[in-house]
């Protein structure tokens, strides 16, 4: 039966199948986290990771000399898609106005990271991108450039805008500081 027999290029498929499923294993959580710091959100996040690596492996002969470059880029591309459909849609407030329990040593974690979070969620979307890219990915200024396909300077000049930002936002004021 010919159905059953593969066809010309089945090794080399199976092959990159598997060039790609040991990719997936290894980057996915690193995207996953970086999917969430772009978003704010583990649902679109993971969605965002999913669409990320769909087009991957879509593409996985052009992806796969620079897969991790190629699917950052990818991620980049699907959460600044998500940002534009969230902009069409009406916000949404949460149902309930729970807060972490101060006495605690773990309320003051999950109080400092709320802080932070809010502190991204308050810079520009550009900003937060080369933020994520400069520091959770370690990326240089250069890399970024080429990446986002921006001048080296602007990507130099969001880094220090995002960070003055970050800052001003989440260190004490100067009394507290002295006293």
């Amino acid at each position: 039966m010919d159905v059953l027999r593969p066809g010309p290029g089945h090794g080399r498929r199976l092959h990159y199948d598997e060039e790609f499923r040991q990719f997936a294993k290894r980057f996915l959580p690193t995207l996953l986290r970086g999917a969430y710091l772009l978003t704010r959100d583990v649902d679109i996040a993971e969605d965002a990771v999913q669409g990320t690596m769909l087009g991957v492996f879509k593409n996985w002969d052009k992806a796969r000399e620079a897969p991790e470059a190629y699917s950052r880029r990818a991620l980049i591309n699907v959460c600044r898609d998500q940002w534009r459909r969230q902009a069409r849609r009406p916000q949404e407030g949460p149902l309930d106005d729970t807060t972490p329990d101060e006495a605690s040593g773990f309320g003051d974690v999950l109080a400092e990271r709320d802080a932070i979070e809010a502190a991204l969620d308050d810079l520009p979307k550009a900003q937060r991108e080369v933020l994520l890219l400069r520091f959770y990915f370690d990326l240089t200024t250069i890399q970024i450039a080429e990446l986002l396909d921006t001048p080296e300077g602007t990507v130099k000049s969001h880094v220090h805008r995002g960070l003055r930002q970050l800052r001003d936002v989440l260190s004490p004021p100067q009394e507290e500081v002295s006293a």
